[in-house]
C-alpha cells in the first residue's frame, strides 16, 4: 500500500534514541518497495534535521552522507504539484506550519496513510478522517539496524 513519508519518520530512521513502532513499520514498508511518496520538501527537511544534529554533535557528517545515500535508494516518488490554495487551507485550519500542510494535502489529494510522528499533524489528520499508518496495523518484530 502506497503512503505520504513524512520527514519525522525518516529523520527518527538516522537516530537509535527516537525508535518508534510506527517508524519502523514504515521502514519495513519502505524496504518491501512499497510506492511512497513526499512533497518537494521532504529532501530539504530531512537534510536540515541532520545538519543541525551534526552542529550538536548527535550525527557525523559521514553518518549523514551515508544515511542520506541509503534513503536515496528508497521508491520514493517527489510529488511536485501541491494543491497550494489547499495547502494554505489545512494549515489555517489545522494550525499548521505551510510544510506540515503539504504532507497532509498530499495524503488527502493521493487518498493514502500518512505516516508521521509530529503530534499536531496526527491531530489534523484524525479531524480529517486521513489515515495514519501504524493505526491498525502491526509493527515489525525485527528491530533496525
Amino acid at each position: 500500500m502506497a503512503f505520504v513519508l513524512d520527514s519525522s519518520i525518516a529523520c527518527s530512521w538516522a537516530f537509535r534514541d527516537e525508535d518508534h513502532p510506527h517508524a519502523d513499520l514504515a521502514l519495513d514498508r519502505v524496504r518491501n518497495e512499497e510506492a511512497i511518496f513526499v512533497p518537494s520538501l521532504f529532501w530539504y527537511e530531512l537534510r536540515n534535521v541532520l545538519v543541525v544534529s551534526e552542529r550538536n554533535g548527535r550525527i557525523r557528517a559521514a553518518d549523514t552522507a551515508a544515511f542520506l545515500r541509503d534513503v536515496a535508494l528508497f521508491n520514493i516518488t517527489v510529488d511536485l504539484v501541491p494543491e497550494e490554495a489547499e495547502v494554505l487551507r489545512l494549515a489555517r485550519k489545522h494550525k499548521l506550519s505551510v510544510y506540515d500542510a503539504a504532507y497532509l494535502e498530499l495524503a488527502m489529494r493521493k487518498q493514502i496513510p500518512l505516516a508521521t510522528l509530529d503530534k499536531a499533524l496526527i491531530a489534523a489528520c484524525k479531524k480529517d478522517d486521513v489515515p495514519l499508518l501504524g493505526d491498525g496495523h502491526a509493527a515489525p518484530t525485527r528491530k533496525r539496524k
